[in-house]
């Protein structure tokens, strides 16, 4: 599925909760702004097919709110009835919830859960962040919407870009700088890899981005055939 991992309700509280409270502005806007985006969308972009490879633009979409709608136990138990497998359970939950709420309740989840502070397993909430930017872009790009995620948030995710993150999602990016066109930012060394910073944020993970949108001699490795 290519996916973030969204595997339960773990939200973060403590002393350090303050020091973060501008990334966690940014992901109550943006979700906020996916939710009016997908409450803008017609029954067939609902049923286009996303970059999450055998999702839909619904399934993605309810795959994003399962943190706040799954309490910890249930991911456990869902976990165990995929025999361990993290892949086979967010695969599960996610087509049966999108089959089991409509398209105003996917969206509505995350109007209303805004500023949940769920976090992944690992990462915190620049984690989280990157969750609900690239699940975005799962459908926008997918969908051939121009939506350009706003720099700031572009940014905070590129900065914490690195070779073990990209592994995770399965970008490999061996002999590979990503070199930014539209902000002041490069990662790696090797043979350049070009493109917008948010298009770069795809390849690093793990999705095949759209031919055209990235140029270098290493390109085709990140461009969807």
């Amino acid at each position: 599925m290519g996916n973030t991992e969204n595997t339960g309700n773990t939200g973060s509280t403590g002393p350090g909760t303050a020091s973060q409270q501008p990334i966690r502005s940014a992901i109550a806007a943006e979700r906020r702004e996916l939710a009016d985006l997908l409450e803008s969308l017609t029954p067939e972009q609902w049923d286009t097919p996303s970059l999450c490879a055998g999702w839909r633009v619904r399934e993605v979409a309810a795959h994003m709110s399962l943190g706040f709608r799954y309490p910890l136990p249930r991911v456990l138990w869902q976990l165990v009835r995929a025999g361990g497998s993290l892949h086979r359970m967010t695969d599960r939950c996610a087509r049966a919830d999108a089959a089991a709420y409509g398209t105003a309740e996917l969206a509505g989840f995350l109007r209303e859960h805004a500023h949940h502070p769920w976090t992944p397993p690992v990462g915190g909430f620049a984690s989280a962040l990157g969750h609900d930017v690239v699940h975005g872009m799962d459908i926008t790009v997918a969908l051939g919407l121009d939506r350009r995620v706003p720099e700031d948030r572009v940014r905070i995710l590129l900065d914490h870009v690195t070779v073990k993150s990209a592994k995770f999602f399965g970008a490999d990016l061996t002999g590979v700088q990503l070199c930014a066109d539209d902000l002041d930012w490069t990662y790696g060394s090797g043979a350049p890899l070009r493109g917008s910073g948010q298009d770069l944020l795809l390849a690093a993970f793990g999705r095949a981005v759209p031919a055209g949108r990235l140029r270098g001699e290493r390109s085709e490795r990140f461009t969807a055939a």
